[in-house]
Order: structure tokens, then C-alpha cells, then sequence
């Protein structure tokens, strides 16, 4: 059976890296991004079965409508990757309270809204894949590094990968992933691992087998500390 696997922010960085590893593995693939019109042009270029669907996961009401519209034209979606984030600076009481709210709306609660509209259907059909992109600065055992909004959004989104693990059944796979430090608008020049090698884990995650884990934290495939 071919897979239809939905990706948040796939029109650049890392999110579009996933997508063509995904098209490329031959699956049906979901372009999900803000600019309808960028997204188009980003899906004709790659390879195999890439869709844009517009989704902006910054209005909770307009994103439930969309999310809608796209189960009209892809009803059987098998995974999602919840890849678009924002990070904004600001630590401490430098913090603007606003700035954490944004940041929690999209890094945390856009990808368990968008977890809740899905997972349905992927528990009907006994099959599911959730991959949530974090990032180690959303590690204690890290020490939570990076700007606070960012570093706080991001461990919370992890402790939602386990709490939203304990209560679907075991052949929905729920996971996170840290990346790495990718070279991206978010990333920078300077990043030391390109968007493809970012996609890695992601793309793995996406594709478990039946026997895969759930309810983990990975980098490079390989399990890390929360």
C-alpha cells in the first residue's frame, strides 16, 4: 500500500529535505506550508508524488478548515511530520510574555491540534506515524540550551511526544527527533550539517516498521536522553 504522509513546513530547510526523501522513497507526499503560491512551485520541482496544501499553523481555526480541505482531496493520511517551528530570541525577564505564547502555539499546541485531527484515521486503518521535530535545546539532560520561548516550546512539545504516545496503541508510532544543527534560515551558514542530513532521522522515523519504536527521542537514529 502507498503511504500519504502530511509534512508541516515543507517548503524549506529541513521540512522540504523530508518531503523529497519521502517522494523519493515513493510515497504520496503533502506539502504543507503558509505561501500556497511558493509551495506550488517547490512541489513541481521534485521528484514523484509531492502535493502543497496551504496550512497556517498560526490560526488554530483556520488550520482545523484547511486540515479539512485536505482530507477532502488525500481522506487516508498515514503519517504526519510535524516540522514547522519558530524560534525567538530573548532569555530571561528579557523575554516578552507574548513571544512565549507564539511560540507555544506553533511549536507545541499547531502539532498536537494538528495530532488530534489525524490520528483518527490512522488508528481506523491500524496504521500511523507522528514524527515531531525538536531539537536538542529541548533536552534537560542537555541543559535546555538556546533562546527560552524556543528551548521551553520544544520540551514540552517532547513531553507531549510521551504523553501522547501512552494513549493510542502500540501500531501508531509516536516519536521525536533532534536533528542536529542544520544549515537553514533558523539554523544559519555556519551550521555544520545540511538540510538532508537533518531529514535523516525524520525520514527514518516516518517510515517504521511494525516492530519500530514509539514514544522515544532520537538523533541520528540512535535513542537520546530527554
Amino acid at each position: 500500500m502507498k503511504r500519504t504522509i502530511l509534512v508541516t513546513g515543507g517548503n524549506r530547510g529541513i521540512g522540504k529535505a523530508i518531503c523529497e526523501g519521502l517522494a523519493k522513497m515513493d510515497l504520496t507526499v503533502i506539502l504543507g506550508c503558509r505561501d500556497i503560491d511558493q509551495g506550488k512551485v517547490i512541489a513541481s520541482e521534485m521528484p514523484g508524488n509531492v502535493t502543497a496544501a496551504e496550512l497556517d499553523l498560526s490560526d488554530p481555526g483556520q488550520m482545523e478548515r484547511q486540515v479539512s480541505s485536505i482530507l477532502d482531496d488525500f481522506p487516508c493520511i498515514d503519517g504526519l511530520i510535524n516540522n514547522a517551528a519558530v524560534l525567538i530570541e530573548g532569555d530571561g525577564l528579557e523575554l516578552d510574555p507574548k513571544d512565549m505564547l507564539t511560540s507555544l502555539n506553533i511549536n507545541l499546541l499547531a502539532p498536537l491540534k494538528l495530532t488530534q485531527l489525524l490520528l483518527p484515521g490512522m488508528v481506523s486503518r491500524n496504521y500511523g506515524r507522528v514524527v515531531n521535530l525538536s531539537s536538542g535545546w529541548g533536552s534537560f539532560s542537555a541543559g535546555l540550551g538556546g533562546p527560552t520561548a524556543y528551548a521551553v516550546s520544544k520540551a514540552a512539545l517532547n513531553a507531549l511526544t510521551v504523553k501522547l504516545d501512552q494513549t493510542t496503541p502500540d501500531f501508531i508510532k509516536i516519536n521525536c527527533v533532534c536533528p542536529g544543527w542544520v544549515r537553514t534560515d533558523m539554523g544559519g551558514a555556519q551550521a555544520d550539517r545540511s538540510p538532508e542530513k537533518g531529514a535523516e532521522t525524520a525520514l527514518w522515523l516516518a517510515t517504521l516498521s511494525e516492530d519500530g519504536a514509539t514514544g522515544g527521542f532520537f538523533r541520528d537514529k540512535q535513542p537520546v536522553s530527554w
